[in-house]
C-alpha cells in the first residue's frame, strides 16, 4: 500500500494541537507484532559490534543520564526497515505541513536502572548543525512509560521563544533562566505517560524532559528525528555529519545518509 493510502493513526486534532503546542501524543502508532518485532532488533544492535552507528562516548556521568546508539539503522536491516518507515516519516510531514520530510539520524536511548539521572530541560534544534527550524523528533517507546521509568514531559508553546543556547546534560543550567519574565516561563509542562508502541512527536525547539529511571530494568525508546526537505546544513560539528563528503555548508542536506521519506501529493 502507498504512503498516500496508507492508514494513519491521526487525525485533524492531532495535527492542530502538534502545531498549537510543539509536540503531541498519537496512541498505537505501532501494532503489538511489530512492536515485539522491534524490541528483537533492538537487542540485537544494542549487542552487536558497531560499524558506522556511534554509541554513547561520554564519561559515567553521562551515561547515567542516557545510554545511546546513532543510526542503527546503517548497521542493522530491522532497524532500518522501523527508521526509514514511511508511517513514521508521513505522520511527521503531516503535522508540519512539510512538502517532504528527510532523516536526519536515530537513537536507540536507554534510561538505565540503578543511578539514573534526569534528562534534564533542553531544546533538541541547539545540538543539530541545521540552519532552518521545524526538525523534528518521534520518540516510540518500547514499554510503558510513566514518571517511575523516564516518561517525557513538555512545555506547551515553548518553542516560540525560537533557539536558545544548548544545555550541558551532565551539569544543567536551568533552562528557564532564558525565558525569564515570558509566557512560556510560567506555563505548566505536561507530563505524558505513554503505553508501548505508542509515541509523541515533538518540534526540535519543544522545551523537554525525562523522568529518572527508578526501575530496576532498562527503559528502551526509539527516537528518529526528521528535518524538512531543504534544510540548509550550516556546517557546525556533529558526530553524524562529521566528514560526510556529501554535504556542504550552506547547501541543503542531500545524499543516501540523509534520505527522503516522504513526500506531498
Amino acid at each position: 500500500m502507498g504512503v498516500m493510502g496508507m492508514q494513519l493513526p491521526i487525525t485533524q486534532e492531532h495535527i492542530d494541537f502538534y502545531r498549537e503546542n510543539g509536540f503531541v501524543q498519537i496512541d498505537n502508532v505501532i501494532t503489538p507484532e511489530e512492536l515485539a518485532e522491534l524490541r528483537e532488533y533492538m537487542e540485537e544492535v544494542m549487542k552487536e559490534p558497531q560499524n558506522k552507528s556511534i554509541q554513547n562516548q561520554k564519561n559515567e556521568a553521562y551515561y547515567r543520564v542516557l545510554n545511546q546508539r546513532v543510526n542503527t539503522w546503517r548497521d542493522h536491516a530491522g532497524m532500518a526497515r522501523y527508521v526509514t518507515h514511511p508511517r513514521f516519516a508521513e505522520i511527521a510531514r503531516r503535522l508540519t505541513g512539510a512538502t517532504g520530510i528527510r532523516l536526519f539520524h536515530d537513537h536507540a536511548l536507554l534510561k538505565m536502572p540503578g543511578d539514573s539521572k534526569p534528562t534534564p530541560w533542553h531544546q533538541d534544534l541547539t545540538y543539530w548543525p541545521m540552519e532552518q527550524t521545524g526538525a523534528l523528533s518521534i520518540w516510540l517507546p518500547l514499554e510503558d512509560v510513566d514518571e517511575n521509568n523516564g516518561c517525557m514531559m513538555f512545555v506547551p508553546k515553548s518553542r516560540s521563544v525560537g533557539k536558545l543556547n544548548p544545555i550541558d546534560l551532565v551539569n544543567p543550567e536551568n533552562i528557564f533562566d532564558y525565558v525569564a519574565g515570558t509566557d512560556v516561563a510560567n506555563t505548566k509542562p505536561v507530563m505524558v505517560p505513554l503505553k508501548a508502541g505508542s509515541c509523541t512527536y515533538h518540534d526540535g525547539l519543544t522545551f523537554h524532559y525525562a523522568h529518572a529511571n527508578k526501575t530496576d530494568k532498562p527503559r528502551r525508546v526509539l527516537a528518529i528525528i526528521y528535518m524538512i526537505d531543504g534544510t540548509i546544513y550550516n556546517g557546525k560539528n556533529h558526530v553524524v555529519t562529521d566528514g560526510v563528503e556529501e554535504l556542504t555548508p550552506g547547501e541543503p542536506f542531500r545524499g543516501g545518509l540523509f534520505p527522503l521519506l516522504a513526500r506531498g501529493a
